[in-house]
């Protein structure tokens, strides 16, 4: 593991951008101390850390904030460099812009359309489903026939994208459809990330993210 600084993870463990972060510390063997945050009951740390937004993920280096899950992904690229890591944004400036495009594809195309598949009922759901298929099947396609986005390395956008699989099976449950069916080359290359540690340690278990879906569809009355 990296000799790391003062490192605190401001988190939540079913958080698939919280995720993010988790993978991409543990690619780079960077040592830190996770908290988990209560999102109904906020911190006074976290919203000293992150006034504007007063959300997670926070990573806090030595004291200093640093906020939005894909940003905290591409910092922890640039600090923690050595020979036993890998890069996760690609050298070349043109990867590097297409990862970050796709990045930002699935932060506003994905996670607009997951949230209406397992807030909403009927039509409504439907075309969340629908929404959520075709956006996948667009990142299927930019996958192509590589073992991962970046190629054969894993990388940035690989880290983006495979949070979400741990929510697949309560958006399969709910929406009563099957991702696979649609999807297959994406199913298998989430089998090949599942293999790396970073993600099978920083991934929760799909049945426990389902049953606090369930909690939060209580909640907040998405029943």
């Amino acid at each position: 593991m990296v000799a790391a600084d003062k490192v605190v993870l401001l988190d939540s463990m079913f958080s698939m951008y919280g995720m993010r972060v988790r993978v991409a510390l543990a690619e780079k063997g960077v040592e830190y101390e996770f908290k988990d945050e209560n999102l109904l009951d906020k911190s006074t740390l976290l919203l000293e850390m992150n006034p504007i937004h007063k959300k997670i993920p926070v990573l806090i280096h030595n004291g200093k904030p640093v906020c939005e899950s894909m940003m905290i992904v591409e910092y922890v690229d640039n600090v923690w460099k050595n020979d036993d890591s890998p890069l996760l944004l690609p050298c070349d400036p043109y990867k590097r812009f297409q990862a970050r495009f796709w990045a930002d594809f699935i932060d506003k195309k994905v996670n607009d359309s997951q949230k209406k598949v397992w807030t909403m009922k009927g039509k409504e759901q439907e075309k969340g489903k629908e929404e959520f298929i075709e956006a996948l099947k667009l990142l299927e396609g930019e996958l192509g026939d590589k073992p991962y986005f970046g190629g054969d390395n894993f990388g940035f956008l690989d880290i983006a994208l495979v949070p979400f699989y741990s929510w697949f099976y309560a958006y399969e449950t709910l929406g009563n459809f099957s991702i696979e069916e649609h999807c297959p080359k994406l199913i298998e290359w989430i089998e090949r990330c599942m293999q790396k540690e970073s993600v099978s340690k920083s991934l929760p278990d799909p049945k426990k993210v389902y049953e606090y879906i369930l909690y939060l569809k209580k909640t907040f009355g998405f029943e």
